[in-house]
């Protein structure tokens, strides 16, 4: 099964009705949060924002189609009240809309001349100072599809396309080019720019590809480091991200460049050697959503390492941290709370596993209300971050070493 992500960037509640999916039902999507329905394999249908009552731009969406591909565009037919764009989830070169329609409507009306406007009296809606809030269905207008071809042209469908033995236009046929495979939706909502939000620290942060350090294990000498401890029952690769940088309080998260991998055999543990300057995580794998353990090997104020549990990214499994120097602190938790989540807490990962959403969003996808009301029955919020902020106790190990289980 797979899902579609329908996030909200803007300031407001933003209402969508729903066609062919969720059954029917509209949904009502707050500031920054993501609604999360299923979207069965063969099915079609359609994600329609609403404005004043009056439908919008729309996202329309067929999984699984020919040849096993998503087909999925953006089409301003029945009008338009704000910016939205559709896309796999991960595959920003499936994208499809203009992310910013609305700004480039408003200019193209304010450079129009009085002949058109008046032409579009009827169909262009104005607030007080005279901008665009709102057009009507284009297909009952062929004057404003004449002036939305001027700004948007190959960019949504704008006329019907090819149906009903009409051959359409071939920039709106265009549109419906097939994605890549069948993979989540995410459907992107704002009033400004409706390109999916990335991490400031990645905007200008192009991907490489690098050597990595990549052990089985390493004889434990005494340094800092951690002794991770595979309890699954397969063989899992984990990945240590050092922080690009560190503030008081802030961090720099790294997904892209992993300083070690450490492949470990089911339900067996192996050291793992860390410089002591080392903050970042580990987790499962190098793509998310993923469960983090959190750490650092020699604080500033005790020189100890200190960890935690993080669930902000996602949950892939459970996790635990504890010392290793006699103190007897852990934390974490080791309960299976992916496999009987709502299907509105989860998502699939690239390689077709199912693990929780994140909670607190990145350039995927916002944050995911249902998995937050999940973690918190399941785990709570003194065991694992959930939202971040403060209240789950830290692990410190004065020797510069913790153990962490993975799940």
């Amino acid at each position: 099964m797979h899902y579609i992500n329908v996030h909200n960037q803007s300031d407001h509640d933003q209402i969508f009705e729903v066609h062919g999916f969720n059954n029917n039902h509209t949904i009502n999507v707050r500031p920054g949060a993501t609604t999360v329905f299923p979207a069965p394999d063969r099915t079609s249908g359609a994600v329609i924002a609403v404005h004043d009552g009056f439908e919008g731009e729309q996202a329309e969406i067929t999984k699984d189609g020919f040849m096993g591909n998503d087909f999925i565009d953006v089409s301003n037919i029945v009008g338009a009240g704000g910016n939205i764009t559709v896309q796999q989830v991960g595959e920003p070169a499936t994208r499809k809309g203009d992310p910013v329609f609305m700004q480039q409507l408003n200019a193209s009306w304010h450079r129009a001349s009085a002949g058109t406007k008046a032409s579009l009296k009827d169909c262009v809606h104005l607030n007080e100072k005279g901008d665009v809030v709102r057009i009507s269905a284009i297909k009952d207008y062929p004057q404003l599809e004449r002036f939305v071809r001027g700004f948007a042209d190959g960019k949504t469908y704008i006329g019907v396309g090819a149906w009903g033995g009409s051959p359409g236009v071939g920039s709106d046929n265009a549109q419906s080019s097939a994605a890549q495979g069948d993979k989540d939706i995410l459907i992107t909502y704002s009033d400004a720019d409706a390109a999916p939000a990335h991490p400031a620290h990645m905007a200008h942060r192009p991907t490489q590809k690098r050597l990595i350090e990549h052990t089985t294990g390493e004889h434990n000498h005494g340094g800092p480091g951690i002794i991770l401890t595979n309890k699954s029952n397969k063989s899992c690769t984990y990945y240590f991200y050092d922080n690009f940088w560190n503030g008081n309080g802030t961090a720099g998260c790294n997904f892209t460049h992993p300083l070690k991998a450490t492949t470990v055999r089911p339900h067996t543990t192996a050291f793992v050697s860390l410089p002591a300057t080392f903050k970042g995580r580990v987790q499962r794998n190098t793509t998310l959503p993923a469960t983090w353990v959190e750490f650092q090997l020699s604080a500033s104020n005790d020189r100890a390492a200190h960890g935690d549990v993080s669930l902000e990214q996602g949950c892939d499994g459970a996790a635990t941290v504890s010392s290793t120097d006699g103190s007897d602190c852990s934390n974490g938790f080791h309960e299976d709370i992916v496999r009987d989540a709502p299907h509105g807490a989860v998502v699939r990962k690239p390689d077709g596993e199912v693990v929780l959403a994140s909670t607190v969003g990145n350039w995927m996808a916002g944050r995911n209300e249902v998995a937050i009301e999940w973690e918190r029955k399941m785990v709570g919020a003194g065991r694992a971050y959930i939202e971040g902020g403060t209240g789950v106790p830290d692990v410190a190990s004065h020797n510069q070493v913790l153990a962490v289980d993975f799940y």
